[in-house]
């Protein structure tokens, strides 16, 4: 066997890993990051983009730019509310109308008897300078497109741009066509964790599938950043990052176990009833008392120790046995005997609640937020918590923005 089939070999082999590896993930945006970071890896390209089919719409879903930010830093580009339609006047949106890939070796010389055009308005206001495009559509198993990846700018090893080769142009379809199921995978997992959400909305009306996403995006890139300035490889971070998204999610699903009389009081909670509601931390706990995997787990300490305090004066304490008929609330936890990943939902769920509208307040302004959780910091909350979550505020004010609760978001349509 000569040289060049071992090559070949070698990179098939390596796109069959990629595969397996994308498998193992739960969370659609954790997919979509591995989908594009393996796709870069094979093509050598310095950025990408997913674009993800929602009815008549492709919906920006997630970018990679190694010029503007690094792989293991988030952008708050990534958050961007950004619809395309679906027809063939865009670059994807002519591959998700047609299914057919588009290779372009510059962005800059389209032939304008072309149907597509280049939008040029991200490399206005970024500086970026977009060069050789590959667009792919992302198919289901019965050929329907479920979205469209965009590589952009291939390069040699100099670093040099070039147009995406005749190599690229066949592994990357190959990976391709099992990153669409994963897709189809992450998304319904994702459905199913809003859907046990909803059922905690309807019992508490703050409870909302957007509160939850905000939070859910605050606790994994807090997290990120976290793990990050401690050094953590990237592929740990990229495996923790798809379990923590999804168990913050549940962080206040034991609420289902408390009357509707107390969620749904409009004032405050007299001492009894806020007794009572300590006991929703317990109750999330409770339904992952059989945990099969490292999501279960997760899911159980966040739920159980997302209102304990840095300082130990949070609830509900250290409980030896969740199965016991008779729970009693122990003394609280403190410092790092709160798990970590509890102790970056505590800092997360405090800042959607204060920035947040709600039957009994007004949202606070950013400014008097954030001066709370400086001043906070060391008593409530984890000092090394707040240092990711400040060093990354453009991003979480970008997941809050993309996230709004419907009731806004409608009114803000009328206004219009």
């Amino acid at each position: 066997m000569n040289d060049i089939n071992i090559c070949a070999n070698e990179r098939i082999l390596s796109v069959l890993k990629s595969i397996e590896e994308l498998n193992t993930l739960k969370d659609v945006d954790a997919i979509l990051d591995k989908i594009l970071f393996e796709s870069r890896k094979l093509a050598n390209a310095d950025a990408g983009s997913i674009f993800l089919v929602k009815g008549d719409k492709l919906s920006f879903s997630y970018v990679h730019n190694e010029t503007l930010f690094s792989a293991n830093k988030t952008s708050a580009d990534l958050y961007m509310d950004i619809s395309v339609p679906m027809n063939t006047s865009s670059i994807v949106g002519y591959t998700a109308t047609t299914g057919q890939p588009i290779n372009i070796e510059d962005a800059y010389k389209i032939d304008p008897t072309s149907p597509y055009s280049f939008n040029r308005d991200y490399d206005k206001r970024s500086g970026y300078h977009t060069q050789s495009l590959y667009t792919l559509p992302l198919k289901a198993y019965d050929n329907r497109v479920v979205g469209v990846m965009q590589l952009i700018n291939a390069r040699t090893s100099q670093g040099k741009v070039i147009p995406f080769s005749q190599d690229a142009q066949t592994l990357v379809p190959l990976f391709a066509g099992n990153a669409s199921l994963a897709i189809e995978r992450g998304k319904m997992n994702r459905e199913l964790v809003l859907r046990m959400v909803k059922m905690a909305e309807l019992k508490d009306p703050a409870e909302t599938g957007a509160h939850v996403q905000r939070v859910a995006g605050f606790v994994m890139e807090i997290y990120a950043r976290l793990a990050h300035n401690r050094g953590i490889d990237i592929q740990t971070i990229r495996t923790n990052k798809d379990n923590i998204r999804m168990a913050s999610m549940l962080h206040d699903v034991g609420k289902v176990g408390i009357t509707d009389l107390i969620l749904k009081k409009p004032g405050k909670l007299t001492d009894e009833e806020y007794n009572i509601m300590k006991w929703h931390t317990v109750h999330g706990a409770q339904l992952f008392l059989n945990p099969t995997s490292n999501l279960d787990r997760m899911a159980r300490d966040i739920a159980l120790n997302h209102h304990e305090r840095w300082d130990g004066k949070g609830y509900p304490g250290k409980i030896t046995d969740l199965k016991a008929q008779k729970i009693e609330m122990g003394k609280p936890k403190r410092g790092k005997e709160i798990p970590l990943e509890a102790r970056i939902t505590a800092l997360a769920d405090v800042y959607d609640a204060l920035t947040s509208k709600r039957s009994y307040k007004e949202p606070w302004p950013e400014e008097k937020v954030l001066s709370i959780i400086e001043k906070d910091t060391g008593t409530h909350f984890d000092p090394e918590v707040a240092e990711a979550f400040f060093q990354i505020h453009d991003v979480i004010v970008a997941i809050r923005e993309k996230y709004k609760d419907q009731e806004l978001i409608d009114v803000e349509e009328r206004i219009k």
